[in-house]
């Protein structure tokens, strides 16, 4: 049986539609689907509670890691999808990730398709640089879902209390223990907002660092980062791009300065602002 466990604080803009692709979705027999609302003071639970077959968890504090391991204590099979209440999988998505890991995969996950629609010059400069990182080839975070066979489960006890759970999740496996599946694709939505957006990044650059020291300190090894990269695997091939890469490095840096010692890292609001 194929399980999904879904963390979700303060969701309720936009968990309808991830859980409305996802029931449409479903792979070839028993289905297994778990929220676990943390520390919600919105509507998620009661959103979440009207998708039929969804099984809603409400913890009283937030936190993802306790989400995702309390999501974990109730799932009943494998594969195992770990999915953002944010993310969208688009049709196909779910079986094709669960075919991956029943073909000998021990993680996969989907492609990403990052909405820039209406989005300002500096955001859409951005990820016009990010979209084309060879990092993210090989990888499996930046999508928001990431599927685990039971073997792949079992490289772990629980999630530790860590924001960068897709990073810690990559540390576990080797490049050809894990892949991104042709024929799933996750739909990222971006920041409306340039100060959104390196809102984001902060977020993601302080739990990151944050996973790295626990690397040091004991945990699982994590990949080195490339941070010419932007200039040398995607700028020099490509010229055209260099307006954008000097707004990627400014905002980038920005984002850096800024993560060194936060403490509230928030997160982006703005590309929450679909009704359910």
């Amino acid at each position: 049986m194929t399980s999904v466990v879904i963390a979700a604080h303060n969701e309720a803009a936009v968990i309808g539609r991830c859980l409305d692709a996802l029931l449409a979705d479903p792979p070839s027999g028993p289905f297994d689907v778990t929220v676990v609302a943390n520390g919600c003071t919105d509507a998620t639970v009661a959103v979440a509670a009207t998708r039929p077959g969804v099984r809603v968890l409400s913890l009283p504090e937030p936190g993802k890691a306790g989400a995702l391991n309390a999501g974990d204590e109730v799932a009943v099979g494998f594969p195992r999808l770990y999915l953002d209440a944010d993310i969208v999988l688009t049709p196909g998505s779910v079986p094709a990730l669960v075919a991956a890991v029943e073909a000998g995969l021990l993680a996969a996950a989907p492609g990403r398709a990052l909405d820039t629609a209406g989005r300002p010059l500096p955001v859409r400069a951005y990820y016009a640089i990010n979209r084309r990182l060879p990092a993210f080839r090989d990888a499996l975070y930046g999508r928001g879902a990431i599927v685990l066979s039971e073997r792949g489960r079992a490289r772990f006890d629980a999630f530790p209390a860590l924001h960068a759970d897709d990073l810690f999740l990559d540390s576990l496996f080797e490049v050809g223990e894990k892949r991104e599946v042709a024929g799933a694709t996750a739909r990222v939505a971006t920041p409306r907002r340039t100060a959104d957006l390196i809102r984001r990044l902060v977020r993601v650059r302080a739990g990151n660092a944050a996973m790295r020291t626990a690397g040091m300190s004991g945990g699982p090894a994590v990949r080195p980062s490339r941070r010419s990269s932007w200039l040398r695997d995607v700028v020099l091939r490509r010229p055209w791009l260099a307006p954008a890469g000097a707004i990627y490095a400014a905002i980038t840096l920005i984002a850096e300065r800024r993560s060194r010692g936060a403490t509230d890292w928030g997160r982006d609001e703005s590309s929450r602002t679909v009704n359910a």
